[in-house]
């Protein structure tokens, strides 16, 4: 199964045509995306689930419905175990940005979070997942596939919001700071986080 975010509201993407009474279910394979996103941006649908039995042809299918830019983030951790957030659009983020032609994902992620943050030194731990959500660029939809990365940094040093994308601030953030913010972020940042620690239970591992 997959989630695609059409602002906070997910598409899902599941092997099930019923999942549920509240969810209008569309074939896949036919359905017209574009059309389906315009209704639920104009509040006409709420519940939506995108169905095909082979769940090995989700993706696939998925990513041919409209033009994808992929871009690569991370989750970055310091040795205070605090996390990095940027703000942006009166939002809490983290940090993230389109991949340049011919440059690996990982690179992408790792110059990305250094540009619009600051930090450096930055160590890829593990890959987290991908996210999916709906944008607009110059009118026309596009579908943002994003890499997203656990990295780990000693740096110290200061933070410096590139504002020049709409960052208004870069801050490290504790536990408690962490979990404030995320009630202020996407649904889709929110996926990166474990439950425990989305409920306040745990400080250990976030990723």
């Amino acid at each position: 199964m997959y989630k695609v975010f059409v602002n906070d509201i997910p598409i899902i993407v599941s092997t099930q045509k019923e999942i549920g009474e509240k969810y209008t279910s569309f074939p896949l394979k036919s359905v017209r995306l574009k059309k389906v996103i315009r209704k639920i941006v104009k509040g006409k649908l709420h519940y939506v689930n995108l169905y095909h039995p082979d769940e090995s042809k989700l993706l696939k299918l998925l990513l041919k419905k409209m033009k994808v830019v992929t871009a690569a983030g991370g989750m970055v951790m310091n040795a205070q175990k605090e996390i990095l957030f940027i703000y942006r659009n009166n939002r809490w983020d983290l940090p993230k940005g389109r991949t340049e032609k011919n440059e690996s994902i990982e690179n992408s992620a790792i110059r990305e979070v250094e540009e619009e943050t600051g930090v450096q030194d930055l160590e890829i731990k593990r890959f987290i997942t991908c996210t999916y959500h709906v944008f607009k660029r110059k009118g026309k939809l596009r579908l943002k596939e994003t890499y997203w990365y656990e990295m780990y940094t000693e740096y110290d040093g200061e933070l410096v919001p590139e504002v020049k994308e709409g960052i208004k601030k870069a801050k490290w953030k504790n536990f408690q700071k962490s979990q404030k913010a995320l009630r202020k972020s996407y649904a889709n940042i929110k996926m990166l986080f474990p439950e425990k620690f989305l409920a306040g239970k745990s400080e250990d591992r976030v990723a």
